[in-house]
């Protein structure tokens, strides 16, 4: 089944996301979920309104509210802005890496003897360090997740490079992945109708207000 839930703003009744009622109602969802014995389909969110630090932590914390609830699927995830009514580039970068590293939470960790290294430790002195060893040298370019827009480099190198924040990398990597972009084919007919579309509902002025 599909469905999430959330509590709204009491001030505006807009609705909020990220929140701790949130996160408890996606728990509360997902024990449901199992008591029926059916496969469920939640989301995350956010209701800030731009790329800030608002929005990261809305989204983190419903994804986490899903991942705890052991959601089957879960849509909203990368760019929602405005509890849904919006969308942002930047956002989506950031989104996707939240993603990215949950997935690879979720990945069984390697308990064999290479990854316990014991040779490794046979190989370095009291005092020594593990840089050299034929275990890091074998593993350091798989063993950690890659981000594909955090800087993982000290204060000093980040501002030689630019001083980017983590919006302007991502404002680059959005930008870079549509100038790259190969459109499928068909995919200009569909544009077309969805443009039709857009056109005719924005002439129409919206939904007829109900008296």
């Amino acid at each position: 089944y599909g469905g999430f839930g959330s509590n709204v703003d009491m001030k505006s009744g807009a609705p909020s996301f990220g929140t701790p009622e949130h996160i408890q109602m996606s728990i509360g969802s997902g024990q449901l979920a199992r008591h029926i014995g059916l496969p469920w389909r939640s989301a995350a969110g956010a209701a800030a309104n731009t790329n800030d630090m608002q929005a990261t932590h809305e989204t983190v914390m419903s994804l986490w509210g899903c991942l705890q609830a052991n959601a089957t699927m879960v849509i909203h995830a990368a760019g929602w802005l405005e509890g849904g009514l919006t969308f942002g580039f930047e956002k989506f970068i950031q989104d996707i890496e939240a993603l990215q590293a949950i997935a690879h939470l979720c990945k069984p960790v390697a308990a064999d003897a290479a990854a316990i290294g014991l040779d490794a430790i046979e190989q370095v002195a009291p005092g020594g360090h593990f840089f050299e060893t034929d275990q890091t040298l074998n593993n350091y370019s798989t063993a950690f997740l890659e981000p594909i827009n955090a800087d993982l480099s000290n204060f000093g190198t980040w501002q030689k490079n630019g001083a980017l924040t983590a919006e302007a990398r991502a404002t680059a990597k959005w930008q870079a992945i549509l100038h790259d972009f190969t459109a499928p084919p068909g995919a200009q007919e569909r544009v077309g109708r969805v443009e039709a579309m857009i056109a005719r509902f924005t002439q129409a002025g919206g939904a007829p207000i109900l008296e």
